[in-house]
Formats: structure tokens, sequence, C-alpha cells
């Protein structure tokens, strides 16, 4: 008989589900898809009906439910530190104490009312058991990676205490090896700049590494010498005079402020030098903190394979600098490595060590290409568009991809929907928007036409395996899109005098390579690499494109525009076709174009084919 069990996050941001079948995954699923709130903190009650439905179960039939943190240890972080911080902490500990003790700490007794709510009598319910945060996060890059041993960073913002922890993975079982505490933190270290430079926390992260190209890291002494001490080791230490989040209601101090010149940048106002050289400084410093962590982690164990994890896990400019070092043999990032993942970690944690069942041995990728979402039948998705009153076309098997194939070509932007969608931050070829790389303008028009945001922000290309070093300096797989690599000097073009004149965003004018929709301004991408199994139609789509154009590259983004979280269903990615300039849209073997469509409806009618109950 199988057995069967829940990984779960919430109560802060990215709730999500994971489900296992004897230690198998089966279904991993962000609330944020279903419930279209961007970084959903809510109970994921959407996201738990769609894995119990994949798996064909109950909540009856699931034996344990792992929650992804241990809130009375979090408790007791957050009490210690309001005493710590003299008055200033009091004042915290009598505006917030009441509600943990009242709601957040009851963790257990809210699930329970919460799956009673939706599912019935809670007495039937799943054993319900605490992993501690660092714990999930490490579970989820070590035990689904290829790796029998290997050595695991876990960097974040905080969990209950660590902010930084080191671990050794061997077979089924994980050891702690040391932990920075809080509020001693790399995470809420860049998340501080992030806010500064007037982006949001828990988003803008990517935001400001990408802003980092286009500035000189004039601030990095002045960071090593106020705000942050890192030691030969990688341990460090903040200066908290120049940070409010540990007991206040803002990420930085009014010293923060005067260290930097003034006040931050006004959300969506001008980006200015400070801001391009402030997002250089502290990325750089973010570099050397984690390299210097990877290396004394190398000493310590003597692992030549390292996983990562956490938030600061998805910097893949920062995880293409540890790559290039050749510190290890290989590395494994946990593609959804934020909160998301850390629920399907609780959910590995309690069966390989809570239940001490044994792992594969095979060096399979247990992630299964991150397609552990929901997929559509071509009837369901005939439905859909019928629902809509959409136009379009059914091509055979053999039709779609050289079809699509040459609508690139042609340089249209296309609306790709396929399969099972991805879990975790990144679309990978199930929820994405592809466009030819070869095209100058692609990135301009891809930015503020169709994804609706700042004209900077690069976009990531997918390419074919086995052509992957003949056009990036990478020399294995990629396939999570979370490594940031040099473009070979074959494919790069040299800026001429005029265009070396250029300074912040109008370097952007500037075509550097033969794949210019891909290639930042520093010569790099965010590259992600196409295996011959891992998605059989993206793939089949990218070999058609090679073969019409010689160039086994595609612009590959995430289905959504700013703000919203990536489409899950047929009707939202229907819905955001129509409010963006894309010129096609596939769903499964279903082709529409742009020009055919009828006029959308009411904004109102959109939002209610969203509205859930």
């Amino acid at each position: 008989m199988s057995s069967y069990l829940l990984g779960l996050s919430y109560g802060y941001h990215d709730s999500a589900v994971a489900l296992l079948r004897d230690g198998h995954i089966m279904a991993a699923a962000q609330e944020e898809r279903f419930s279209r709130v961007k970084h959903d903190p809510r109970f994921p009650v959407h996201a738990l009906r769609y894995c119990l439905r994949e798996a064909g179960i109950t909540l009856d039939q699931v034996d344990s439910l792992y929650y992804y943190e241990n809130p009375g240890r979090k408790l007791g972080r957050i009490v210690s530190t309001c005493f710590n911080f003299g008055l200033q902490g009091f004042r915290t500990f009598v505006t917030d104490l009441p509600d943990w003790l009242t709601s957040k700490v009851h963790v257990r007794q809210n699930l329970r009312r919460d799956l009673a709510a939706h599912f019935g009598d809670a007495w039937s319910h799943p054993q319900i058991d605490y992993i501690d945060h660092h714990e999930s996060h490490a579970a989820s890059a070590f035990f689904p990676s290829p790796f029998q041993e290997a050595a695991v960073l876990c960097i974040d913002g905080v969990g209950e205490w660590a902010t930084t922890s080191a671990w050794t993975g061997s077979r089924n079982t994980l050891q702690p090896l040391w932990e920075v505490r809080f509020p001693h933190s790399l995470g809420l270290l860049y998340s501080a700049m992030t806010w500064f430079c007037g982006f949001k926390v828990d988003s803008g992260e990517y935001k400001l590494m990408g802003l980092a190209p286009y500035g000189k890291p004039r601030f990095v002494q002045v960071i090593l010498d106020h705000l942050i001490e890192i030691q030969a080791d990688g341990s460090f230490w903040l200066n908290m005079e120049y940070f409010d989040y540990a007991v206040g209601n803002c990420m930085v101090s009014d010293k923060f402020s005067r260290l930097f010149g003034g006040p931050r940048r006004e959300p969506e106002g001008a980006i200015t030098r400070r801001e391009f050289d402030l997002a250089a400084s502290i990325q750089e410093v973010l570099e050397l903190a984690i390299l210097r962590l990877a290396r004394s982690t190398r000493d310590r164990t003597g692992l030549r394979h390292l996983c990562l994890a956490g938030g600061v896990a998805l910097n893949c400019v920062a995880n293409g600098k540890l790559l290039a070092q050749k510190l290890f043999d290989d590395i494994w990032i946990q593609p959804a490595a934020g909160d998301s993942g850390a629920a399907l970690g609780a959910a590995l944690a309690g069966w390989h060590m809570r239940q001490q069942q044994p792992r594969a041995t095979a060096a399979l990728d247990r992630m299964q290409s991150s397609l552990l979402g929901p997929s559509y039948t071509d009837a369901e998705i005939d439905t859909a568009l019928r629902t809509q009153r959409a136009v379009f076309s059914r091509l055979s098997d053999a039709q779609l991809c050289p079809t699509v194939a040459q609508l690139l070509a042609q340089g249209h932007v296309v609306g790709w929907f396929q399969g099972r969608m991805e879990f975790g931050p990144r679309s990978l070829g199930a929820r994405s928007i592809l466009g030819d790389p070869r095209n100058p303008a692609m990135q301009s028009v891809m930015n503020l036409k169709i994804k609706n945001r700042e004209s900077f922000r690069p976009f990531a290309p997918a390419v074919l395996e086995e052509h992957a070093h003949g056009w990036f300096q990478i020399d294995g797989p990629s396939p999570y899109m979370l490594f940031v690599v040099g473009v070979q000097d074959a494919h790069r073009l040299s800026a001429t005098p005029e265009e070396q004149m250029l300074d912040g965003i109008d370097r952007l004018k500037c075509v550097r390579s033969a794949i210019p929709a891909v290639t930042h301004v520093d010569y790099s991408a965010r590259v992600q690499t196409v295996g011959r199994s891992a998605i059989p139609r993206f793939r089949e789509l990218l070999e058609q494109f090679h073969q019409q154009t010689n160039c086994p590259v595609l612009v590959n983004t995430s289905f959504n525009v700013r703000g919203e979280p990536i489409v899950e269903s047929p009707s939202q990615a229907y819905l955001c076709f129509m409010r963006t300039q894309m010129d096609y849209l596939v769903l499964g073997n279903f082709l529409l174009r742009k020009s055919e469509q009828p006029a959308l409806t009411e904004v109102t009618d959109w939002r209610e084919e969203f509205a859930l109950d």
C-alpha cells in the first residue's frame, strides 16, 4: 500500500504544497498560480487540492503533513531579539507579541482548522509535524540532487534563528555543520539594499541583480567598512546601527541613508547613477561572501559536490561566479530555492529523516525538470478557448513545432503553454513567452510591450544542451536557468567608439553579440540548457528553430506580466495573451493569432474568471 506525505509552507510569503508517494515527488505547486495573488502567503487550499487531485487521492489517504519551519523556535527568536534591542525592541514586543501568542505560534491548530474548513472533519486529517526552516531548505537541495554525498549551503533572510547554514548530506541523512544567526543575514543585507534602491523586498532582488552590470562597484569598500565584516572563512557580522529590520518597521536606519547620500529612491522614480552603483557594489559584496563560504565549506568537509538552497541561491550571477571558480566538481541548486521549495524540503526531510526511508541510489533528476504542476488536455483547452470565443486552428504533432519555429524566425513573439506547469519562479518551456534572440529589438519589445516591466531587465536564453558550450562559457548542463555565464567570444561583437561612450540604461542600445536579446551589458546570459529528454516538445521546438536558422537558442521568459504570477490555466494564458502585444499563442496543439481574435470583454469578466472559492 502506498504511503502519501505532504509538505506545506504558508503564513509569510510564497505558500506552496508538495506531495510525495513512497518518497517520489508526485506534485508541487505555489498557491499564487491559482489565487493570482503574487507571493500569496495564505493557506494554500488550491495548491493542496491540485496535489491531491494529481495523485488521485483524498486527504484521508495522507499519512503525514510536515510544515516548513518551527513556529515555537521562531517566537523564541522574536522575543529574544526584542529584549536585546532595548526600548525600541520593547515597543515591538508590545505591538507584535499578542498576534504571535494568539495566532502565529499555533500553526498545528490553525492548520487543523483550515483543513477542516476545506476538507471535512479534523479528526481524520494526517499527523502534523514541524521541520526547522533551514533543514527544509537543506533537504530540498540535497535529496532531489543527483549526489549521494554533498556539502549543502542554505542562505536566505532568516528562518527560526539561522540565516546561513552548512550541512553535509549522505544518502538519506543531513548533518548540520554550523550556522550564522539573526540579525546577521546576507539575504536581509541584499534585501535592505533592494528596498533602498526603490524595489520591493522579496521580489525586487531580481531587479537589483539585473541592474548591477550597469553600474560601477564604487561603494564596495564603504559597505565592507560600515555595513558588514566578512571573515576569511565567510562568516560575517552586520553593523545593526545601519539597519532597522530586526525590531523596526523599516529595512534601514537613518544612518544607512546618510552613508549613501540621502533617502531611498522612491518606487517607480528615476534610476540614478547611485542606484546603478549600489546594485553593482552589493552584488560584488554578496559574491565575495558566498565564495568564501563555499571555499571554507569545501575545505572543512572535503566533499566535491555542493547543493544550494534558500532565497539567495536564486542569485544566478553569484552562482555563475561560484561555478567559474571550480571549487567543486559539480553544483546542484534547488530550482524552487525560496520558501515555496521549502514545502518540498519539509516533505523530503519528513520522509527520509523522520521516517528513515531510503533514498534512490540512481543519479536521476528527482525534480523531473521541475514540471510538477497541473497540465491540461487538448479537450480541456478546446473548451476554455470556446468559452472565450477565441479564434484558433489545431495543428498536428508533426506541424506544430515547424510552424511555431517559423513564426519565431519571422520575428513574432509567441506565448507557449505545454504540459505540466513548472514549480518555482522560472519558466522552463511549459509556461513561457518565446522570441528570436538574434533580433536586436526583442529585449525592449518584450520588456515594454509584453512584460510591462523595466527596460533593463535581461532575458534568458534556452539552448540545445549539446550546443551550449559553443555559444556560452559553460561546460555542463544548466537545466534550471540558475547560472549566469559569459557568451562565447566567437559570438561577441565589439562596441563601436560611439557605443563605448554610452552610460547607464543607454548601454542597452549597444548590440553585443549575435544573440543580442539574451546578452546582458556585461556579455553575460542566464542560461537554460535543454537536454534530449527533459522537456520533449520544447526540445523539439528548439531543434526546429535551429534547423531553420542555424541558431540553437531561443529567448525564454515567464508567461506573465509584471506584478502577476505565471499563468496556470488555458484561460489565464489566453487573457494574458490578449492584454499584451504577443503575436501568437500556442496552447497544446492549438495556434492562435492575435489579429484574428475578438475584442477582449470588460476587465471584470477576466477577474471573474480568476475568482476562486
